[in-house]
C-alpha cells in the first residue's frame, strides 16, 4: 500500500459507531440494482474506526505503523472477497454473466453456446483449357464443395478463370459449425482414403450450373465435378481451422435473451429455425391471424365486404408459414438440403396438430449510391480498415 495512505477518516468514508460494530451495511451487498460490493476505502475505514474504539482511540495508525499496515491488508482481502461475491452474483443472470457461467446458464435455456465455421483455402485448377464459346467461368462466392466424407464447404470468395488464368487459391469456409469443420487433409480411413480431403463439387448447387455447362462443353460428364473429375479440380493440402471457436459472450448472450421462454409457439420455431446451419434469417408467419398480403385476393374486394385473409383451407395441415432466407451457400432441395434441415429442427418445436410450410424467401437485391460531403476535416486515406478506425 501507499504510504501517503491518509489516517483521516473523512478521506475514507464517514463511519459511525453503529457499522464500526457490523460487518455489514444496508447499502452493500444485494440491493435492488444488484449486488454492490463493499469499496475497500469503506472496509479501511471500518476496520480503523473499529481499532480506535477496542484497542485504544490514541493507537498509532499512522502510515507506517504496524497496526495500519496490518488494518490495510486485511482490508484488501475482505475487498477481493467482496469482488468475488459480486463476481458469483452476476454470474448468477444472463444479462452479467460471463464465460463458463453464461454458458451453462445457456444450456439450461436449451442452447449451448454454438461453434464458429472453420475457415482455411484450397487451389483450384483447371483440367484443360476452357472450351470454345466459354470465355470466362465464374465460380460465385458460396459454391459448395464437400469431401469423400460427405463434409460440406463453400467458397468464401468468388474466383474467375479465363483463358490467361487457369489456377487460383481460394478462401473456403465449412458450412457447419464447430470442429467436424476442421478437415485435415491427411487424415486415413481404414481403407487408406482422405474422408476429409475437399475434392469434389455439390452439383446440386444451383450456382454450379456454369461449371456444369463447361464440364459437358469440355468433354466432361455432367456429373464428373460430383466426383472431382470435372473441368475444374480442387487441391486441398492445408487443414481448416477455426472450428474449435464458439460465440464470444456478447453474441452468445444477445441470442440468450432474444430466446423464447417458451414451447409451442412462432417464436419458438423462429428461434430453433435461426440456429440451422445456412439460415440467414426467419419470419414466421400465421396467415390466418392477420393480413396476408401474399394472397391473391389481397385488393380485389371492399372494405368490410370479407376478411382480408382468404379462408383456411380446414383440409390443408399447413397452418403456418416458415419464410427462410438462405444464405449464400445454402442448397435448398434435396434430402440434404436447407429445407429438408429446417423441417427436421422444428419437428419437436411446433405446435400439435400444427405442420409449418417451409418456404424460401425471394432474395431482393439493390444497390445505393451517394456522395459523401465532409467539412472541416478531410477524408483520411490508406486501406479500409485504416480509413474505418481514423476518427474523421
Amino acid at each position: 500500500m501507499s504510504d501517503e495512505t491518509s489516517i483521516d477518516l473523512t478521506d475514507v468514508l464517514a463511519v459511525d459507531a453503529t457499522v464500526t460494530r457490523s460487518s455489514g451495511s444496508a447499502g452493500f451487498g444485494v440491493t435492488p440494482a444488484g449486488f454492490l460490493p463493499k469499496p475497500f476505502t469503506r472496509l479501511l475505514a471500518e476496520k480503523i474506526a473499529l481499532a480506535q474504539q477496542l484497542i485504544d482511540p490514541a493507537i498509532d495508525l499512522s502510515s507506517g505503523s504496524v497496526v495500519r499496515k496490518l488494518l490495510e491488508v486485511t482490508a484488501l482481502e475482505d475487498a477481493r472477497t467482496w469482488a468475488a461475491l459480486a463476481a458469483e452474483y452476476d454470474d448468477s443472470f444472463v444479462v452479467t454473466a460471463r464465460g463458463r457461467a453464461l454458458s451453462d446458464l445457456g444450456e439450461e435455456l436449451g442452447i449451448t453456446r454454438p461453434f464458429l465455421s472453420a475457415t482455411g483455402s484450397v487451389a483450384l485448377t483447371l483440367a484443360k483449357a476452357l472450351p470454345s464459346g466459354v470465355p470466362k467461368l465464374v465460380l460465385p462466392r458460396g459454391s459448395r464443395l464437400s469431401t469423400p466424407g460427405g463434409h460440406r464447404v463453400a467458397l468464401a470468395a468468388a474466383v474467375q478463370f479465363t483463358t490467361g488464368v487457369s489456377t487460383a487459391v481460394v478462401p473456403v469456409t465449412s458450412f457447419d459449425p464447430g470442429p467436424v469443420g476442421n478437415l485435415d487433409p491427411a487424415v486415413t480411413d481404414a481403407a487408406g482414403g482422405h474422408p476429409q480431403r475437399i475434392d469434389r463439387w455439390e452439383i446440386a448447387d444451383e450456382k454450379l450450373a456454369a461449371m456444369i455447362a463447361a464440364d459437358v462443353a469440355a468433354g466432361f460428364l455432367a456429373t464428373a465435378s460430383s466426383i472431382g473429375q470435372g473441368l475444374v479440380r480442387v487441391q486441398h493440402t492445408q487443414a481448416l481451422t477455426g472450428g474449435n471457436a464458439q460465440f464470444d459472450d456478447d453474441r452468445y448472450r444477445a441470442l440468450l435473451l432474444a430466446a423464447p421462454r417458451s414451447l409451442w409457439t412462432a417464436d419458438a420455431i423462429a428461434a430453433t429455425v435461426a440456429l440451422v446451419p445456412g439460415v440467414r434469417q426467419v419470419v414466421v408467419r400465421d396467415g390466418w391471424g392477420g393480413l396476408d398480403l401474399s394472397q391473391s385476393i389481397f385488393g380485389q374486394f371492399a372494405f368490410f365486404e370479407r376478411l382480408f385473409a382468404a379462408d383456411r383451407d380446414l383440409s390443408s395441415p399447413f397452418f403456418v408459414t416458415v419464410l427462410v432466407a438462405p444464405t449464400e451457400a445454402a442448397v435448398w432441395d434435396g434430402a440434404a438440403g436447407l429445407r429438408a434441415a429446417v423441417q427436421q429442427a422444428i419437428r419437436d418445436v411446433r405446435p400439435v396438430g400444427i405442420f409449418p410450410d417451409v418456404v424460401r424467401a425471394e432474395q431482393v437485391f439493390f444497390t445505393v449510391q451517394a456522395d459523401v460531403v465532409t467539412s472541416g476535416l478531410p477524408l483520411p486515406s490508406g486501406s479500409v480498415a485504416s480509413r474505418n478506425l481514423s476518427p474523421a
